[in-house]
């Protein structure tokens, strides 16, 4: 985690003090947690010249059979692309998203071979247009997708499966998921609709409890943690990480 996470671009939220030791605490128990579900951890190096690195998730989209390269919407992010490319580059063909498109990761769901991309101050149509090319060959359907009043379309909807999200429908077009069933968040808690997936296992933020309740009470295995410094750089759980299984072949 950088430093200088304290400097991270705030869309929605107002400046708060950041305690970096405890972020760094928070982030650490937040591998933990992705280690205990069988991911393997990679991990790259923090740098104080990019505040923001930490959400990895906005600077790739890795599919099983190729991984997208982002142009994220904020300049002072840019930076962050050729770490990303250089370590999944072996892993993954690569395809770039160039200019004058524009996708941050945290817009992206993709839900089996649907991909919904969030249209935000972050992610322009151009950049739809160039992620749907990218991956259309290999039998994926981009489908854009409004969102309002949050950051990115994963602060408003995630997946929990392949038939049910977990959703603050004020923050979204319910119609475009009408194929899916949400489950919604709890009203006292509208931050509460990002969720990370690993295989069946999730990992949550511990600040929203009534939502916790609700999907346990469905049957979903939850890990939580607290991630509430993270939050204050406008960041969420899946934010964190790139989670992608080995590429078989």
């Amino acid at each position: 985690m950088s430093p200088s996470i304290v400097n991270c671009e705030l869309t929605h939220l107002s400046r708060e003090p950041i305690d970096i030791d405890k972020a760094r605490a928070q982030h650490a128990d937040y591998e933990q947690a992705l280690e205990r579900l069988g991911c393997m951890v990679t991990r790259l190096p923090a740098d104080a010249s990019m505040p923001d690195s930490v959400f990895i998730e906005d600077i790739a989209i890795v599919f099983d059979e190729i991984a997208v390269i982002t142009r994220p919407g904020a300049l002072s992010r840019r930076p962050e692309v050729a770490a990303v490319t250089k370590k999944l580059s072996p892993l993954r063909p690569i395809v770039q998203i160039v200019a004058p498109g524009t996708v941050d990761g945290g817009d992206v769901l993709v839900v089996g071979r649907s991909v919904f991309v969030g249209r935000t101050l972050r992610t322009n149509d151009a950049g739809i247009g160039q992620l749907r090319a990218a991956v259309a060959s290999y039998g994926y359907t981009v489908v854009p997708a409004t969102v309002r009043g949050c950051l990115h379309l994963k602060s408003a909807i995630t997946a929990l499966d392949d038939q049910t999200l977990l959703a603050n429908r004020q923050w979204i077009a319910e119609q475009e998921f009408d194929r899916f069933e949400l489950l919604d968040v709890d009203t006292s808690e509208p931050m509460g609709a990002n969720i990370v997936r690993v295989g069946d296992g999730h990992v949550y933020a511990s600040t929203f409890p009534r939502t916790l309740e609700r999907l346990e009470r469905r049957g979903y295995a939850v890990t939580t943690v607290d991630v509430s410094e993270i939050a204050k750089a406008e960041g969420a759980v899946t934010c964190c990480s790139l989670i992608f299984g080995a590429r078989s072949g």
